[in-house]
């Protein structure tokens, strides 16, 4: 079962705060509906977009072209919490409430669902990202991460070093996996066949590695929600560089990595998008229209930066 509801687009030019010189950014805000709160987002290759909307138990999927939503319901209990497009096209989400991996058909909307074991009951799933070789791999906050192979169904789930914690993760352009841990403040790469991590400490203790993602040259850039800053590590080198955010009392959420290699970053603390320049270190900002935005999750295609406002119902969409 599906439903369709219409809203109208908001539109807008960035005001832009930056270090760098400034151009011109178009922003666009969608309503997706009250209640919604959209969690994670995730651009289709058909041009649609995906996202969760958390409270209603559903997946929704915006057309930027009308405006139109439709919504697919994952059943009952169901809690998404992020989403990807998997190499088939197809949705994938990370469903807390049902405890369980959700597959949506990208052309037909039907729904599978992979409950995790009993053993990892209550994993608080976060979020998703494929490797090399076609298989799943997922976070799950109160301690867990795991593998799953959509061919097969097989699922391996292992316990987080450090415990709690576990929440974004990455593919590198070779395959490669790597999550963070919030509450363990750590930067984890696992064995793609063993599951077993290898720990990556950051440059200071307590940071709060929330998310990370992959640049063209394999890179890691993780965003430092406790304190407020966007780091780099590079896996040749062993080593850290960090960013500080502009403002008073950043506070750095998601990550995404574009196509040029440009880091952009949803910061709490000044209600806003920020995109990063590794050349120039410089920050640009688009400040949300209003307040209390809640941007959860950054995702991207070429010339377009999607964010999902969850306090405020809405999709946003920079074209850069």
């Amino acid at each position: 079962m599906r439903s369709h509801h219409r809203f109208f687009a908001g539109f807008a030019l960035a005001i832009v705060v930056s270090l760098a010189p400034v151009h011109a950014a178009e922003v666009q805000y969608y309503d997706v509906g009250p209640g919604d709160h959209p969690h994670d987002v995730a651009p289709a290759p058909d041009g649609t977009v995906w996202y969760t909307a958390q409270h209603k138990g559903a997946l929704g999927r915006l057309d930027p072209k009308t405006g139109k939503i439709t919504r697919v319901p994952l059943g009952e209990g169901a809690r998404p919490h992020g989403v990807i497009v998997g190499p088939e096209g197809d949705a994938w989400v990370t469903d807390g409430g049902l405890n369980a991996m959700v597959r949506v058909d990208g052309k037909t909307e039907k729904v599978e669902v992979f409950p995790l074991p009993e053993a990892a009951s209550n994993a608080n799933l976060n979020t998703a990202a494929f490797d090399g070789e076609g298989r799943v791999w997922f976070t799950g906050q109160t301690g867990f991460y795991g593998r799953l192979d959509p061919k097969t169904g097989k699922m391996d789930v292992w316990k987080s070093p450090k415990g709690r914690g576990p929440y974004g993760i990455a593919a590198t352009p070779a395959g490669e996996i790597y999550y963070a841990s919030l509450a363990g403040s750590f930067l984890g790469k696992p064995d793609l066949e063993t599951g077993e991590t290898t720990v990556i400490e950051p440059k200071s203790e307590g940071v709060g590695t929330r998310r990370v993602w992959s640049d063209s040259k394999g890179r890691l850039w993780v965003s430092e929600w406790n304190a407020g800053h966007l780091s780099l590590f590079d896996p040749e080198t062993k080593s850290w560089t960090v960013y500080e955010l502009p403002g008073d009392e950043p506070h750095a959420y998601a990550v995404f990595v574009d196509d040029r290699d440009k880091v952009w970053v949803s910061d709490f603390g000044a209600n806003a998008i920020l995109k990063f320049d590794p050349e120039t270190e410089t920050f640009e900002s688009f400040p949300s229209d209003k307040d209390g935005a809640a941007v959860r999750q950054v995702l991207g295609r070429p010339g377009e930066m999607w964010g999902a406002e969850s306090g405020t119902d809405r999709l946003v969409v920079i074209r850069d």
